[in-house]
């Protein structure tokens, strides 16, 4: 009986690249493993072949060879069917040693010296901090090295003794059925030692929690989203690893003036009626103090007046940002007769020249009534 070409075994096609043979080959083994189809000749014999074809598919020197002269190139060469060194359990392994643990991947050494992890701290700051730049003080939680045991875990500061369970690799290996599973070792926790001796204060660990008081220098010009990074200041290592770092993010209160827009300043500046028509000088705030605006006749309300070099100087750097003033004509209000009289009496002279006064009004209702003549028309 002639062999299925095994592109078509697996559902895959020539071009197809290893990780997709991997994938098809895994959805096969699932479905028609002995595990899962007990007495089941037929699909015992597809596993077979399933496992025949992703051999060959998956070394290249085996696959170029079967697509050059097909089975006649390979045949004898299969570690499945035939005596080959890597043989089933190596296949195996490798398809499936993402899920249970194995695999042909190097092992991890619980051991090792291993980086503490780096911690993150948001740190809110008044408007006026960020642009001028300020120290503060901050507490931070952490993981520090156990002082009574300096870090060992042990009391007489003795050694860790590989653990017997698990030989020091940290993982044991459990048999189901046709699986075999790696599991972390229930004795040691993963870690490949044990401490006779434990220490009190940190039982074992090495490291206690603790909280610490460090000063922060945040340079002039930072913003919302930035973030200043303290090397050394996370959490402790373990088995003698580096200290991780400190990530101070920062965040800018909402002020009760100014809105900031990158390295400039907005705000809104309420000018009377008067001062609008007339002209007039204000005083407004800037974070640097008050400066004097003048606001020319005629003004009208939404205008943008620019302070240069009232802004923001960039914390990398650049040129100072503006201060950008926005005036907002503000109608009187809680006015007395005699002040509501005076207004009509404005009203009314104004009224006979409309259009020289006002005429944005004037060109506005021309527009409004051409608007409704068209729709007439």
């Amino acid at each position: 009986m002639s062999k299925r070409d095994f592109y078509e075994i697996l559902g895959v096609s020539r071009s197809d690249d290893e990780k997709s043979i991997k994938k098809a080959y895994r959805r096969l083994a699932m479905k028609y493993h002995p595990d899962r189809n007990p007495d089941d000749a037929e699909a015992a014999e597809k596993f077979k072949e399933a496992t025949e074809a992703y051999e060959v598919l998956t070394d290249a020197n085996k696959r170029a060879a079967y697509d050059q002269y097909g089975h006649a190139g390979v045949d004898g060469q299969s570690g499945f069917g035939g005596g080959g060194q890597g043989g089933f359990s190596d296949i195996f392994g490798d398809v499936f040693g993402d899920i249970f643990g194995g695999g042909g991947g190097g092992r991890h050494n619980p051991n090792a010296p291993q980086r503490g992890s780096d911690l993150r701290y948001r740190l809110d700051l008044d408007l006026e901090e960020a642009v001028h730049g300020t120290t503060v003080s901050i507490k931070i939680p952490t993981q520090v090295a156990c002082d009574s045991c300096d870090g060992t875990g042990s009391a007489d500061k003795s050694k860790p003794t590989t653990c017997s369970t698990c030989g020091g690799h940290g993982q044991v290996r459990m048999q189901q059925g046709f699986f075999s599973v790696q599991q972390t070792c229930p004795s040691c926790h993963g870690r490949g030692t044990k401490v006779t001796n434990p220490c009190r204060k940190c039982r074992g660990e090495g490291r206690v929690q603790d909280q610490k008081t460090l000063s922060v220098k945040i340079p002039p010009g930072v913003d919302t989203g930035d973030r200043i990074r303290l090397s050394g200041e996370g959490e402790a290592g373990v088995n003698g690893g580096p200290t991780g770092d400190l990530y101070v993010q920062v965040s800018v209160r909402e002020h009760k003036i100014f809105e900031r827009d990158g390295k400039d300043l907005y705000c809104e500046v309420p000018v009377s009626f008067v001062d609008a028509a007339l002209g007039g000088e204000l005083e407004v705030p800037t974070l640097d103090g008050r400066v004097k605006l003048k606001i020319p006749a005629e003004t009208q309300t939404g205008k943008l007046f620019r302070l240069r070099g009232k802004g923001v100087k960039p914390v990398r750097g650049g040129v100072q940002g503006d201060l950008l003033c926005k005036v907002l004509v503000e109608t009187p209000v809680n006015l007395t007769e005699k002040q509501k009289a005076l207004l009509r009496e404005f009203q009314g002279s104004v009224d006979e020249t409309s259009d020289h006064h006002s005429p944005k009004k004037a060109n506005w209702f021309e527009g409004v009534k051409k608007f409704f003549e068209d729709i007439k028309g």
